[in-house]
């Protein structure tokens, strides 16, 4: 049964840009395989985590709706996460860090559907629906836990990027995607990992993006809480790995407690943490959030943030001291000690004031760019957005004058004023010229012919972000993913198996079974003598029907498997754990 995507309130606010990531979840191409898989993470996550995980998890797992025995169906799950006012999204493996982080910001938790191979049962670099779903729903059930995420996505998703960022964010999706895959050749493996390590390896200076996704991967991903030599986890990184999860308790990771710092710790998301952070409570990390939230441009502003934004050569915003924002991609910075005295977008720009476009001044308007000069003009410490109108008029910035304005940094605008736009306290945000020349020096910056001329008003620019001030004002319907996640391969050998998976899920269901037990096991050691996970299975059935003949031979059967293939003999103890109750197997 497909998921519907219109199960939850939440999901329908979500913008366009948004939607366009969201892909439809189709239970039925998830196969019986794929639903052992879950069980046996699920059953072996929820006996360990029990002991180890922040109360919060197994308190979740119940409020979201997911259950221990089958793949969460997303309908199910939003109409339990809309009673936490929380909602989930399926799309198709990772995507852009800023949107990923703006779905957060509409407490819309996204969930990569597919799920992982049996092969990489323990921990796979691809983001899955073991991970999302057992990972990150349960703990938002914890409603600080859950503000924090909200928050974390809401200055997140304002974080600015580098072209590099966006490079990793390749890079990485690639590797996850043929990690994950069956069959890829180990070369292909090879050359994209030292892409991925050569880009961990030459960061450079990190951009605001860079830093807040340490933050995330260090608390969201990878969180320890609680006690630096006693804690307890909640990052859905670790809550989803039954190799990680145990690994990360002991003494081979080192415990650092939580603070800025974590956010210069590069990670990578290719082989286990040897360090994680431990914060002592939920409330640290808010903290510690909006300390480096203080650090960004967001709320710093000013010329360093007109750097970052200029230096990213993406769509951003900058706002200044009077509220206008100016969205577009800022390609021009003039500055003149220390501050920016001029600023100039290239290409579609639009105009706002508190994430509302102004009437008129759409990217069909300012299509081929926007500037305006910054700060106060020459001789006059009187800034026009703090002039009353009795001020205005005396400096004759007023409607139908020819005014000439010399601004400091040696920026002179000559017009003639046609209008000015206030904001709702009464401010002149905007002042609109005809016939109007714009210097700064001897280089002209704006002439009469290029038709009228809007200047924005304000004494300095107080915030720079990512992305536009009203999403509305810009076609952002435009992702395409360089690569798409790769389905398991069919054959005639894989059908067989699948079909004997289901058999062994029907006899445990109480539903119409077309073999018995035993003729499942002959069939599996006979045709399929790789796999372990079904013999887990059928031992789990024999044992609860007292079938001890047959039970000794599978289990001898599984030791066989355990000599023959070591990498694997922890997995099948695992599994012979639950069934036999913390018996010596």
């Amino acid at each position: 049964m497909d998921a519907k995507i219109e199960s939850n309130p939440l999901i329908d606010r979500l913008p366009e840009h948004l939607k366009q990531f969201i892909k439809p979840q189709d239970y039925a191409d998830y196969t019986p395989i794929n639903q052992a898989v879950w069980r046996y993470v699920m059953r072996k996550n929820v006996d360990y985590l029990s002991k180890v995980a922040h109360n919060s998890y197994l308190d979740g797992l119940k409020k979201t709706g997911l259950e221990i025995e089958n793949i969460p169906n997303m309908y199910g799950m939003n109409r339990i996460l809309k009673e936490i006012g929380w909602a989930a999204v399926a799309v198709d493996g990772f995507i852009p860090p800023n949107a990923f982080m703006e779905f957060q910001a509409y407490n819309v938790l996204v969930i990569a559907s597919d799920i992982r191979q049996l092969e990489h049962i323990e921990y796979t670099p691809a983001p899955d629906i073991i991970h999302e779903g057992a990972g990150h729903a349960p703990i938002i059930a914890n409603p600080e836990y859950a503000e924090y995420l909200r928050r974390f996505g809401e200055i997140g998703c304002k974080a600015i990027s580098s072209a590099h960022d966006y490079e990793m964010y390749e890079a990485v999706r690639l590797l996850s995607i043929l990690k994950e895959a069956e069959g890829t050749p180990q070369s292909e493996i090879d050359a994209i990992e030292k892409k991925v390590d050569d880009l961990q390896n030459n960061m450079g200076e990190l951009s605001e993006m860079a830093l807040i996704r340490n933050l995330h991967w260090w608390t969201v991903e990878y969180g320890l809480i609680g006690d630096l030599n006693n804690p307890k986890i909640y990052g859905a990184g670790l809550l989803s790995s039954i190799g990680e999860s145990a690994w990360c308790m002991t003494d081979n990771v080192k415990k650092i407690p939580y603070d800025i710092e974590a956010a210069y710790q590069n990670f990578d998301i290719t082989k286990p943490q040897p360090q994680l952070f431990v914060t002592p409570d939920f409330a640290q990390l808010s903290s510690v959030l909006e300390e480096f939230a203080n650090t960004m441009a967001l709320r710093t502003g000013g010329l360093s943030g007109l750097e970052k934004l200029k230096e990213s050569n993406a769509l951003g915003t900058i706002e200044l001291s009077t509220g206008i924002q100016i969205s577009g991609v800022l390609t021009n910075v003039i500055e003149h000690e220390g501050k920016p005295v001029y600023v100039q977008t290239t290409g579609k720009t639009a105009l706002s004031y508190r994430e509302k476009e102004l009437v008129g001044h759409a990217t069909s308007y300012h299509s081929e760019g926007f500037g305006s000069p910054i700060g106060k003009l020459k001789g006059i410490n009187l800034a026009i957005e703090d002039m009353s109108p009795r001020d205005l008029q005396a400096y004759a910035i007023y409607e139908g004058e020819r005014v000439t304005l010399e601004f400091q940094g040696d920026i002179t605008i000559s017009g003639e004023i046609i209008t000015g736009t206030r904001n709702i306290q009464g401010k002149i945000i905007l002042i609109s010229f005809k016939d109007c020349t714009v210097t700064h020096n001897d280089t002209v910056l704006f002439q009469p012919e290029w038709g009228i001329y809007d200047m924005a008003v304000g004494k300095k620019v107080v915030s720079a972000f990512s992305g536009p001030a009203d999403v509305r004002s810009f076609d952002l319907i435009n992702h395409v993913p360089s690569s798409t996640t790769i389905k398991a391969k069919k054959s005639d050998e894989r059908e067989e198996l699948e079909s004997l998976y289901l058999n062994i899920r029907n006899i445990r269901e109480g539903k119409t079974s077309f073999m018995t037990i035993e003729k499942t096991f002959e069939n599996l050691i006979e045709n399929h003598p790789k796999d372990w996970l079904l013999a887990v299975e059928i031992a789990e059935l024999l044992d609860k029907e007292n079938e001890t003949e047959l039970l000794q031979k599978v289990i001898l059967y599984l030791e066989k498997q355990k000599q023959n293939r070591p990498e694997i003999a922890h997995l099948i103890s695992g599994g012979l754990e639950l069934i036999f109750e913390k018996e010596s197997v």
